[in-house]
């Protein structure tokens, strides 16, 4: 019997690559997305095309995670075993003139996520944090057990947010969850609106390339391979409600 798993922002850049590396699996994918226009919605349904001609394995949504009796509906009509929650409005800079989308849909809709995993007995859900949890720490590099108590943005906060909420539900219901934390992900079929393809257009257009502080910054970034590979084999470790590693 084929594993089925649910995928949240299942045609967002990363949960892309992670259904498309799932369905070469043989597992059975349920991917949830709103294809909203933050950026390119080209660009998310020409991901959602290549997902549907890999295989018959894969079952799309297009809803929001805060419509809270749809996504009831979802989980309790394929009952995933697994669970993948990459849905979330990204965009530090794009927090500070929007906070409300943050709240609604990283937060709202995380809650709603939390309670479809506890009212399905789901056995193991994984979600997307970020590096930006680590805030106004000075002390470089980073390690997971450095303090996460200023976030610098709304993003920031609502990413702090879920890590404290799923450890809420591990705890109370016994929700096995495991938050991971990113650091700035590139590749194909990558955001537009991240640096590496807006230095690249700048520098082919031979426009100026727009730095912020003035360059005074360090940065992380992970290949999305490497990422996918470490979402997917989180599913093989223990999954034990409020267990450190």
């Amino acid at each position: 019997m084929k594993q089925t798993i649910l995928v949240t922002g299942a045609v967002g850049f990363i949960g892309f690559h992670l259904c498309k590396r799932l369905i070469e699996e043989n597992k059975d994918v349920i991917g949830i997305d709103n294809i909203n226009p933050y950026y390119e919605e080209d660009l998310k349904r020409a991901r959602l095309k290549e997902l549907n001609n890999l295989s018959g394995n894969f079952y799309f949504y297009q809803n929001n995670i805060e419509n809270d009796s749809e996504i009831q509906k979802i989980f309790e009509r394929h009952n995933p075993k697994n669970v993948f929650n990459l849905a979330a409005q990204a965009g530090v800079r794009y927090s500070i003139d929007n906070p409300k989308i943050f709240i609604k849909t990283n937060i709202l809709g995380f809650l709603n996520i939390l309670e479809a995993c506890k009212n399905f007995d789901v056995e193991h859900l994984i979600y997307a944090s970020s590096s930006s949890v680590y805030g106004g720490n000075t002390q470089l590099p980073y390690f997971e057990d450095n303090p996460v108590d200023h976030p610098v943005s709304i993003y920031a906060a609502s990413k702090k947010a879920n890590e404290s909420m799923a450890h809420v539900y591990s705890h109370l219901y016994s929700v096995p969850c495991t938050g991971l934390r990113f650091f700035t992900v590139y590749g194909p079929w990558g955001r537009p609106d991240m640096a590496l393809f807006k230095f690249t257009k700048a520098a082919i257009n031979g426009d100026t390339i727009e730095v912020y502080n003035n360059g005074e910054m360090f940065r992380d970034f992970t290949y999305i391979d490497d990422i996918v590979s470490g979402i997917s084999s989180v599913i093989l470790k223990s999954s034990e409600p409020n267990k450190e590693w």
